[in-house]
């Protein structure tokens, strides 16, 4: 703590023309708000260093104390049915009625986004076919596609309208997981997720299912387009039961087993990288797993058996269960009620398995009502709630046609540990605040708010300046400054962490501000970034 102290002292030191009587304030910024200082600070600027007390309640993230700003029940429900609420989004929602808005967002077709249609031109070789990727790219940058597929699917987060659907697409990539980049499914991951994750976000779990069992990217990541008869291959089985339906605890070994010969025949065209059924591969057979059973005597139905068994786990009382836990952790709580739980089940089974009416009902229930506070946003929801707030927009497209700053965004969020799609693992990332109070992240994401404040980093994705941030006419305190910008990122600070970040630029909250002051100039950038590192704006 001294050695932070230390740090500290010499990267706020006052300038020229300010006071030394302010040197013991820089002190207090590091109690002003409570809780345990980050260990790592080597490369850590001085808003970033401010931060460290400022941001992190006792014992971490989970303990944040719930800002008052979040109890508004229009930015309650955009902090989490967007990536990222606007002052303009803001007023749209509360002009056309919450209800009507998540309405409209549930069916997104209804929802115009012209921007983002414009900008997803810029992708054509998404649309290309399997073979296509093979035939023109074999031999050459095998990535190429892989890399408009992520920047394509930041570019959504950040600009589409359609923000509801964008996070359900996140939180199925999540569920149904293909990491990307991999050499695996470099030329089928962009069509897993426009013709698996995206086409049924909404739709019924049963058919995204169904989907995922037929898709080359699945089959080859978790191993099935290698499974035959005489050769099972149990990955694909077991993960679809532990991870894609029921979960762990809800079936046994020889149910996993079971599982790998009712999915045999399902896999890929060597030639083509299509999915392919081959009959040959079918074991024969009664396949019985949980309650269900199939005779199976014949191989050339082994696809119409695979359905049947991949329908009955999607409507499974277990499935109910995990899929309706899993949105609840999503969007209400770390640990969500088990009265919301049941009731979500019950509405995916009535439904059969459709999900746009589990999300009415969670987002209309009473336990989402007082879950305001409950959740905070991972690295990731961080760095695009950052931008959005801050107003990026779309990127020119260079001469090159790279789109740079996309892929810089998609680079800076893996050094947070959290890079889109990029979970190596089949159980998708951790969606709960305990997962991501770890130093080295968070202090990356405390840099990027800085970098990101100051137009040091993205700078092709134009924004507008932070001194539009600043009233005119200028506040009368350092107070009502820091009130104000905060009013502006849509965060509600308490009188003692708008009282620190007074201290953080060496003046007390009542003293007079005056024009040209280091607070509404050169320092201006790392009053905003300590504002985006407080807990008010990491609430999701």
């Amino acid at each position: 703590m001294r050695l932070l102290l230390r740090t500290f002292e010499r990267m706020t030191a006052p300038s020229p023309k300010s006071s030394s009587a302010a040197t013991p304030a820089r002190r207090r910024v590091l109690s002003g708000l409570g809780g345990g200082a980050a260990s790592a600070v080597a490369t850590v600027s001085g808003a970033s260093r401010a931060s460290a007390r400022i941001a992190v309640a006792p014992g971490g993230f989970p303990n944040i104390t719930v800002p008052a700003t979040t109890t508004d029940p229009v930015l309650h429900l955009l902090r989490r049915a967007t990536f990222g609420p606007s002052p303009a989004l803001v007023s749209e929602v509360r002009a056309q009625g919450a209800t009507a808005w998540l309405d409209a967002q549930l069916a997104p077709a209804t929802v115009a986004d012209t921007t983002m249609d414009a900008v997803l031109t810029r992708w054509p070789r998404l649309g290309w076919k399997t073979w296509e990727v093979r035939e023109r790219l074999e031999g050459g940058d095998t990535w190429t596609v892989m890399n408009d597929l992520l920047e394509s699917h930041l570019a959504r987060a950040l600009f589409s309208r359609r923000q509801l659907l964008e996070t359900v697409v996140d939180f199925w990539t999540n569920h149904l997981v293909v990491p990307v980049p991999s050499s695996e499914v470099w030329d089928s991951a962009h069509l897993f997720q426009r013709d698996v994750i995206r086409k049924y976000a909404l739709g019924k779990y049963s058919d995204m299912l169904n989907a995922a069992a037929r898709h080359p990217s699945m089959l080859k990541v978790l191993d099935n387009a290698d499974s035959t008869k005489k050769a099972p291959n149990e990955n694909y089985g077991r993960e679809l039961l532990e991870l894609h339906t029921v979960g762990v605890g809800n079936f046994t070994e020889a149910d996993v087993k079971m599982s790998a010969l009712a999915l045999t025949g399902l896999s890929v065209d060597s030639e083509s990288g299509l999915y392919s059924y081959k009959p040959q591969r079918r074991y024969v057979g009664t396949v019985k797993v949980l309650g269900w059973s199939d005779p199976n005597t014949v191989p050339e139905n082994g696809s119409a058996v695979a359905t049947l068994y991949l329908n009955y786990l999607a409507a499974h009382p277990a499935t109910a269960t995990r899929i309706a836990t899993k949105l609840a952790t999503r969007y209400v709580s770390d640990t969500p009620p088990a009265s919301l739980v049941t009731q979500l089940a019950q509405v995916y089974l009535a439904n059969g398995t459709a999900i746009a009416p589990v999300l009415r009902a969670l987002f209309l229930s009473p336990e989402f009502a007082a879950s305001a506070g409950q959740k905070v946003r991972t690295p990731y929801e961080d760095a695009i709630a950052s931008c959005r707030i801050l107003g990026l927009t779309p990127e020119p497209v260079p001469a090159s046609g790279v789109t740079s700053d996309l892929r810089s965004l998609s680079w800076l969020t893996g050094t947070f540990g959290q890079a889109p799609m990029g979970w190596p693992a089949p159980n998708g990332y951790p969606d709960v605040a305990a997962a991501w109070n770890g130093a080295s992240s968070t202090l990356n994401r405390w840099n990027f708010h800085l970098s990101l404040a100051g137009n040091w980093t993205l700078k092709a994705m134009t924004r507008p300046d932070v001194a539009t941030l600043v009233p005119a006419p200028l506040p009368s305190t350092y107070a009502v400054l820091v009130d104000a910008l905060a009013t502006k990122l849509l965060i509600s600070l308490t009188t003692a962490q708008r009282d620190a970040i007074c201290r953080f630029v060496d003046h007390a909250p009542g003293d007079a501000l005056t024009a040209g002051a280091a607070a509404v100039t050169w320092r201006l950038p790392s009053i905003v970034a300590l504002l985006l590192n407080s807990p008010n704006f990491l609430t999701r």
